[in-house]
């Protein structure tokens, strides 16, 4: 085994097997050394699990890249020790959160522990709640920081951490690199403080859902309609996740009398198993088939889907032929923009200091709404804590209205700095009815919409990659780009280039390449392409930075007349999106 096993990896598989870890972990490492097993030693050994867009996250198991007490505690001890010296003569404090996933509520407790053996204060949730809420919490209770136990929307082997900033936000630059120096400089699992101080730590539970909701409540815009469509259908399924704790009495508390919940989703149980789903995902038709079902059985005006965390929400309402459809997230977040600028100007509320905030893959069609609006759209990379960056710098500057982001995230306001699922699908079962109030379903205002601004359709092609051979090839297909970039996409020429590795943007046709500034409003140095051709096509190169694959999102536009034309425009741009996916060679 030793002789066909990294320097690197060896090293580190013996200060696992010769250091400070329990009998059961050297014991099942000394398994998979007896079986000769050193593709899962390799994976498991080669690298550290690092911050990326979503914080730590990965597979559940033994070693240095592996989710585990050891990597969530020496995680916890790096964070303890930035606080610490960030804020050296001040008391400190922290909020943790954790959702359903397999062992989220005992790592939830280790955390706690390590962070008040550090002398910090805990506020831990009584149990499992939405991340939304801990970015909440972390705002009312005036924390320095905070950490919730998940891993989103990934398959069940999976858990994950997240680091949250005194302003509710995940961590971004310089925070996150200097956390990740500090758990770097942790040599020795000794250095590790497990022994927690009770005394440090507060169970916190209703009283923090409450005044969520309420906040939640106060964004409330059309108040007649929700009374006058109160009898609205709606199907809701938490996929055995955190939302079952707020949703269905959120929506009673809007007034909703017809709710009905997936039974057989509703609690989180089978251990993190998600028994009745392949993902726990809204964006995947699959794990919103039983919702779907059960909306065509009860002739409902709308489903939504929250995944385990209740970050995203996936949405599907009755569509032109009157038959139930999904909606992607672009979709999605156009709808909910275009209900919130139509408010704002129909309140007189627009000044000229708004502004909308999404991520550089997500659909233009919000850029093209906010500028009718008069309202200013900033675009970030990917991550939702860059749009919580940009709402931080304005703060006292410009008035944030609301963002999105093209996989299912969404915010309205700004008490919360993560996407927010939970007040997503209070916002869109209000915006659902106040359709119906007018006589439309919320898909013939996204026709509306596109009929106003342009048939915008985005499509996503997700290659997965597994272990440090596929990390090496993802790394490989990013430089091929970067050498040598795509002269025509669908026949159309490639206009411009922007490297968020480089920080440049070359413009093809006049040869000259100038710097995209950094430093602020959400951009820094990413391992990122776009191109641009001349009829409006986007085409983006985007490796995932929690999971193991690359992602290609495509972007392509045309005019739509009238409804009755939908079907053919609709079909025309798939047809491109795949056009441009087959000359790419992406499979």
């Amino acid at each position: 085994m030793a002789a066909q096993l990294e320097p690197s990896v060896m090293s580190k598989i013996n200060t696992w097997l010769n250091g400070d870890y329990d009998i059961d972990t050297k014991q099942s490492i000394q398994q998979l050394i007896d079986e000769g097993n050193d593709t899962e030693l390799t994976d498991a050994f080669y690298k550290d699990l690092e911050f990326g867009t979503g914080g730590l996250r990965g597979l559940i198991g033994i070693g240095s890249n592996r989710m585990n007490q050891y990597t969530v505690g020496t995680a916890t001890q790096g964070l303890a020790n930035y606080l610490n010296k960030t804020f050296p003569d001040q008391e400190k404090s922290v909020a943790i959160a954790y959702d359903s996933r397999i062992k989220s509520d005992e790592f939830s407790k280790i955390i706690a522990d390590i962070f008040s053996a550090n002398g910090i204060n805990v506020y831990l949730f009584e149990s499992l709640r939405p991340t939304p809420e801990l970015s909440f919490a972390i705002r009312l209770l005036g924390c320095t920081s905070g950490v919730v136990v998940t891993a989103s929307h990934n398959p069940k082997e999976y858990n994950g951490y997240k680091a949250y900033w005194n302003d509710g936000s995940q961590v971004v630059a310089p925070h996150d690199v200097n956390i990740i120096t500090e758990v770097n400089a942790i040599h020795s699992i000794e250095e590790v403080k497990f022994d927690g101080d009770p005394s440090r730590i507060t169970r916190i539970g209703s009283e923090v859902d409450e005044k969520y909701m309420d906040h939640i409540l106060s964004l409330s815009i059309s108040k007649g309609a929700l009374e006058r469509q109160k009898d609205l259908k709606i199907v809701y399924t938490p996929l055995h996740g955190t939302g079952i704790t707020l949703v269905p009495a959120l929506l009673k508390k809007m007034g909703f009398e017809s709710v009905t919940v997936i039974e057989e989703q509703a609690e989180p149980k089978g251990n993190g198993q998600f028994p009745t789903v392949v993902y726990p995902n809204p964006e995947e038709s699959e794990a919103m088939s039983k919702a779907v079902d059960k909306a065509r059985e009860i002739d409902a005006d709308l489903v939504m889907g929250t995944d385990p965390d209740s970050d995203r929400v996936g949405i599907a309402v009755k569509n032109h032929h009157g038959e139930i459809q999904l909606l992607n997230g672009n979709q999605t977040a156009s709808v909910l923009i275009y209900y919130l600028l139509n408010a704002w100007k129909d309140a007189g509320k627009l000044t000229g200091t708004q502004f909308v905030c999404k991520t550089i893959v997500t659909t233009d069609l919000i850029d093209k709404m906010a500028e009718a609006y008069g309202v200013k759209c900033y675009n970030t990379l990917t991550g939702f804590k860059y749009i919580a960056q940009v709402i931080r710098e304005k703060e006292g500057v410009e008035q944030f209205i609301g963002g999105g982001e093209e996989s299912y995230g969404y915010l309205i306001g700004d008490a919360v700095r993560d996407k927010d699922a939970i007040a997503s699908c209070a916002m869109i079962a209000e915006l659902t009815a106040y359709a119906k109030d007018k006589g439309l379903s919320l898909f013939d205002m996204l026709m509306e919409i596109y009929k106003q601004f342009g048939f915008y359709y985005e499509g996503l092609i997700s290659l997965t990659k597994k272990g440090k051979s596929g990390a090496d090839e993802i790394q490989q297909m990013m430089a091929d780009f970067r050498a040598n970039p795509p002269k025509t996409l669908a026949g159309s020429p490639v206009i411009r280039m922007d490297d968020y590795k480089a920080l440049t943007t070359t413009d093809f046709w006049s040869g000259t390449t100038t710097a995209i500034p950094s430093g602020e409003m959400g951009i820094e140095a990413s391992n990122v392409l776009q191109f641009f051709t001349e009829d409006g096509t986007k085409f983006t190169c985007r490796p995932s930075g929690t999971e193991p694959k690359i992602k290609f999102y495509v972007g392509v536009r045309a005019a739509l007349e009238k409804n009755e034309d939908f079907d053919s425009v609709y079909a025309s741009l798939k047809d491109k999106v795949k056009a441009i996916g087959q000359e790419l060679a992406l499979s």
